[in-house]
């Protein structure tokens, strides 16, 4: 949780960010390779895909691969590139996505730490919301949809890892980074099978 405090504008977006990004790492803790592919909704979202992609998303813009053009036109390799941001392939591991993850999470978050929020920007097409031009806004436009964003992903996560296990974002955090019970909750472990 981004524990309350008087901090400056930046600073409440770049910690902001760090919670979100530390409730999706948290969701694949103990989960086995098996179980972070796992898609128990109607969506074909998995944790280690939702991990995936969101460190795609958090990488530095020359990373990525994906784009849109003047006019909102994707390519079709464009397009597959970005879809395959979405599932782990077979060739890929958990553990190297979170090490991938990790990396990324420290660079975005220092990053944003340095941004100027009033800094003018050009934010690319997003024809997914009918925004076919690049448009000009603050870097506190972006940081807010950026926040709004993984906002969303850290809820489909929660809720993929309560159908796999049961697990709570809460217990989830408290384990994966070490942290003691509150009288809320424990930190999570696994449960023992029950026996006959």
């Amino acid at each position: 949780m981004y524990t309350p405090a008087v901090h400056d504008e930046i600073t409440g977006y770049a910690e902001y960010v760090d919670q979100q990004l530390e409730s999706l790492r948290a969701s694949a803790h103990g989960l086995t390779e098996e179980q972070a592919r796992l898609t128990p909704t109607r969506s074909a979202l998995s944790i280690g895909g939702i991990i995936k992609h969101t460190s795609y998303v958090i990488a530095a813009p020359d990373d990525k691969e994906a784009r849109v053009e003047e006019g909102g036109e994707i390519t079709e390799d464009a397009y597959a590139a970005f879809m395959d941001t979405f599932a782990l392939r077979a060739d890929e591991t958990l553990a190297e996505t979170i090490a991938t993850f990790d990396r990324r999470r420290v660079a975005v978050v220092e990053w944003i730490r340095s941004s100027d929020p009033s800094a003018e920007q050009t934010v690319p097409p997003a024809p997914w919301y009918g925004l076919m031009d690049s448009s000009q806004a603050a870097m506190r436009y972006s940081l807010g949809h950026f926040i709004e964003e993984l906002a969303r992903h850290a809820g489909h996560a929660d809720i993929i890892r309560e159908q796999i296990d049961g697990a709570t974002s809460l217990e989830l955090v408290l384990a994966d980074t070490g942290r003691p019970a509150t009288p809320f909750a424990q930190p999570w472990s696994p449960k023992e099978p029950a026996t006959a």
